[in-house]
């Protein structure tokens, strides 16, 4: 009789305690969104739109401030201009970034895609820009990209990207394209469309960021959305101009003696540089 109270007993304590365990332990409503956002798979791509920025903030003369602070539209445009062009047929890396501290977490932004039936990665890293061409009367640029796209290890063939990057106000700043094809399998090519909102321009170190959204459309599709950091060779400020040597004096002496007709110059003084070929009969 004893046995059976004594089992009854303990039945009743673990019923308590569990009870009591899952009264304090139940997690919240918000509790309860943190968790599923935590626990989602990233092998699926996402289908939220481009995170337009509240303000940009562009560095000058290693000092950082919004832009609708202290400059204008035009002040961004031309020194956007200037650190396009001066980064002319060079390599700029590209790295998922940080929007709070505006530095690189990876060394390439990735967004999942299926290839056929088969899901893979797409990874980014670097983009070229080959041509800058202004439009008169418009604060836009005409790019040129050549993104270096790979995917499961392999490199594909893609075209260039037209991309056109307007300065519309002083809080929208956005690099956009029309599609440049990826021929990521036999069947056919592959689509790929990026849009990338500016929010931080820095003039002395050549970094760009925002937040992007690319999407691939054909055999291959998926995309993806985030933060990423355009590395640029060059800065926004212009070298300075490769200095010329001097003209000799004697040879501005001797260019001025055979304009004028100088009496005083000979012929050995005006030939001395020349060379004399001989001539084939």
């Amino acid at each position: 009789m004893s046995n059976t109270k004594n089992r009854i007993l303990a039945l009743f304590t673990i019923l308590a305690v569990t009870t009591s365990c899952n009264i304090t332990l139940r997690p919240n409503n918000q509790v309860m969104e943190l968790v599923n956002k935590a626990t989602q798979t990233t092998g699926q791509a996402t289908n939220l739109p481009v995170h337009m920025p509240d303000s940009v903030v562009v560095c000058r003369a290693k000092q950082c401030a919004p832009v609708h602070l202290s400059m204008s539209a035009e002040y961004i445009y031309n020194s956007l201009v200037a650190l396009l062009q001066n980064n002319l047929h060079q390599t700029a890396l590209i790295c998922t970034g940080s929007d709070t501290t505006h530095s690189c977490i990876e060394t390439y932004i990735a967004m999942p895609i299926t290839v056929g039936i088969t899901p893979a990665y797409a990874y980014i890293d670097a983009v070229k820009i080959s041509d800058v061409t202004l439009q008169k009367g418009k604060k836009t640029l005409n790019l040129l990209l050549n993104y270096n796209v790979t995917f499961n290890g392999q490199t594909p063939d893609c075209t260039p990207s037209r991309t056109l990057a307007f300065v519309r106000d002083a809080k929208t700043i956005l690099f956009e394209d029309s599609g440049y094809n990826c021929k990521m399998t036999t069947i056919s090519t592959t689509e790929v469309k990026t849009l990338f909102a500016v929010d931080y321009i820095d003039l002395d170190y050549g970094f760009i960021g925002g937040y992007y959204s690319i999407g691939l459309s054909g055999p291959a599709y998926g995309g993806g959305n985030g933060y990423m950091l355009l590395r640029l060779p060059k800065d926004a400020h212009p070298l300075a101009p490769a200095l010329q040597t001097p003209k000799q004096r004697h040879t501005e002496e001797i260019l001025e003696s055979t304009i004028t007709g100088n009496l005083h110059s000979n012929d050995e003084q005006i030939f001395s540089n020349v060379q004399v070929f001989p001539i084939k009969k």
